[in-house]
């Protein structure tokens, strides 16, 4: 199956769950700074779930650029990462309002780590889709960073609950920081489809 209808439903969620974020941010009645600089907790958590879904539709966009094509289990593997995805504005809103409080924090790094649990399930599936002598699966590999990015949402859950939220805080922090650059595997899967398909036009005229 063509992949660009997947592509197109998965651009327009996540443009809706950063509207819908964005609309939870309610402008402050009193016209003073004070009023603003109360409103931390809630810019803060706004800004770190933008980084998030900027980052899963940036990493998205690469995947299936790199992917030549989908089926069924692809479709339902993106839904899933959709859904969980979907339920950031909620889990944000739910931190922000209560200034970071243990049991907002441990919904919040619940909900990252479901979304990285089903951003690894769609890799997967994509990897079995394209089988395991392609340019798609190759680059994929051992996939060290995503399986840290998952021990690291579990350490920052274990750190809300024992230690302290601010430390599953920053937990959640170091991982996206750890993917604001593009996976370079899947741009490399990328760049050899493009350069086997130029090579096969060549061959046929």
């Amino acid at each position: 199956m063509l992949k660009s209808r997947l592509e197109a439903f998965s651009d327009g969620v996540l443009a809706i769950i950063i509207t819908i974020m964005v609309l939870a941010l309610q402008v402050p009645k009193a016209p003073t700074w004070q009023a603003i600089v109360a409103l931390w907790p809630i810019f803060l958590s706004y800004a770190l779930s933008f980084l998030y879904v900027g980052i899963y539709w940036s990493n998205h966009h690469h995947l299936f650029q790199a992917a030549r094509s989908v089926n069924g289990g692809v479709l339902w593997a993106n839904l899933h990462l959709l859904f969980w995805l979907s339920l950031l504005p909620f889990t944000t809103a739910w931190m922000g309002e209560n200034e970071f409080a243990r049991i907002p924090m441990l919904l919040y790094g619940l909900d990252l780590l479901l979304c990285a649990v089903a951003y690894y399930i769609l890799q997967l599936q994509l990897a079995t889709h394209h089988g395991p002598q392609s340019a798609f699966t190759q680059a994929l590999g051992r996939d060290v960073k995503g399986k840290a990015s998952l021990v690291l949402n579990m350490a920052g859950l274990v750190a809300t609950w024992v230690v302290s939220p601010r430390l599953g805080f920053a937990a959640f922090t170091t991982v996206a920081l750890l993917w604001l650059i593009p996976d370079a595997r899947m741009v490399r899967a990328y760049n050899e489809h493009v350069t086997a398909d130029e090579a096969r036009k060549e061959t046929t005229h």
